[in-house]
């Protein structure tokens, strides 16, 4: 055989073993179809052209009978095929909605629901996460009832499943516009993860986009006044956050104060929001500096006491860096100044806290 036979040969091997997969998977008995969906996992796993493995074991037929072990009460044939479909759909759109074409919907619903069989239940919630990628999937899963379930999981799940499940809901909830309002008991969830993980991190963003969301509803907002540390949380997500966990943070506490000022300035201004939406003004994106801009407007004293309007505070930074270093350098002077003035302001807030926690000791 010349070496230009080899590849061919290498393929005809590859779709013998496809075709023998695919028989055992359609027409084995339970023990063959689970042995078969180990291996459709190995083949894929283990092999450099799996993109191509996963779209001609598609092809052979092998999702529909993956999906039908979902429904079987036999726990290693759900947790099998789980895993199989789990590596059929990654990266191809194509084998995400053929998956829920044939019904893989229902039955990960309910794996959603089992309170006692962890493994499964995380591994349902990363097939959802997985099939809410793929636009045409989305309106089946939100219609199916799944959201209440990802918000459980964001109580009592694994700390993989309460990750996959913001970001599942992440995915169905900003789908449609306006985006869906999901129920407020996910908000202390939202604020413990929120406030347990790296701020400017990308899970940060999808879990401060959540919460801004929820923020639209009044159960919303006054689910994040109730919960422990909940406005302090996004006081710290301003300060610490990425350009876009910082705009979602800044406009949920925009949120408040615009439907009830009276209600909500004190719980904000107490929290020490005044830093970080100074230092926001000048490096948060476009929309973030103007909604820090307006927060600081409405968080100041009633317009007849003397108190600076953050736009007033931005010229007369400007003014003064002007003075100092000239119109060349004006810009990244106030920059500076403001850093100044925020670091100044963060040491006060702090030297308040410590007193304000000697006072309860010595109370006690």
């Amino acid at each position: 055989m010349g070496e230009e036979d080899g590849p061919g040969l290498f393929h005809h091997k590859k779709q013998t073993l496809i075709d023998e997969i695919t028989g055992k998977i359609i027409n084995g008995d339970l023990l063959t179809k689970i042995q078969a969906a180990r291996e459709i996992r190995s083949m894929i796993r283990n092999r450099n052209s799996s993109d191509k493995i996963r779209t001609k074991l598609a092809a052979a037929g092998v999702i529909q009978p993956l999906v039908l072990m979902l429904y079987s009460r036999n726990h290693d044939a759900r947790e099998v095929s789980l895993l199989a479909l789990l590596n059929l759909a990654s990266r191809n759109e194509r084998n995400k909605e053929q998956i829920v074409t044939c019904g893989a919907i229902p039955p990960l619903v309910d794996l959603l629901k089992f309170q006692n069989t962890n493994t499964l239940r995380e591994l349902a919630t990363a097939a959802i996460l997985t099939l809410s990628t793929a636009p045409p999937n989305k309106k089946t899963l939100i219609d199916s009832g799944v959201i209440p379930l990802l918000i459980q999981i964001l109580s009592c799940g694994t700390v993989q499943g309460r990750v996959d499940s913001v970001t599942a809901l992440h995915n169905l909830l900003t789908s449609q516009q306006p985006p869906l309002i999901p129920d407020s008991k996910a908000i202390p969830p939202l604020i413990n993860l929120l406030k347990e993980c790296k701020k400017s991190s990308k899970f940060a963003e999808k879990t401060t986009s959540l919460i801004q969301i929820i923020s639209q509803s009044e159960e919303g907002k006054s689910a994040i006044t109730n919960t422990q540390d909940g406005i302090l949380t996004l006081v710290e997500t301003i300060e610490d956050g990425s350009l876009i966990s910082t705009e979602h943070a800044v406009t949920t506490l925009l949120t408040l104060c615009v439907s009830s000022r009276s209600k909500y300035r004190e719980l904000i201004l107490n929290e020490g929001a005044i830093p970080g939406l100074l230092r926001l003004t000048v490096y948060g994106s476009e929309d973030a500096q103007e909604k820090a801009r307006t927060l600081l407007d409405l968080l100041r004293e009633s317009s007849n006491e003397k108190r600076l309007s953050s736009s007033v505070l931005e010229k007369i930074v400007h003014d003064i860096a002007a003075r100092v270093d000239g119109s060349d350098k004006t810009v990244e002077t106030a920059k500076s100044l403001l850093q100044d003035m925020v670091q100044r302001s963060m040491e006060v807030k702090m030297s308040e806290i410590q007193i304000r926690a000697s006072s309860s000791s010595s109370s006690s």
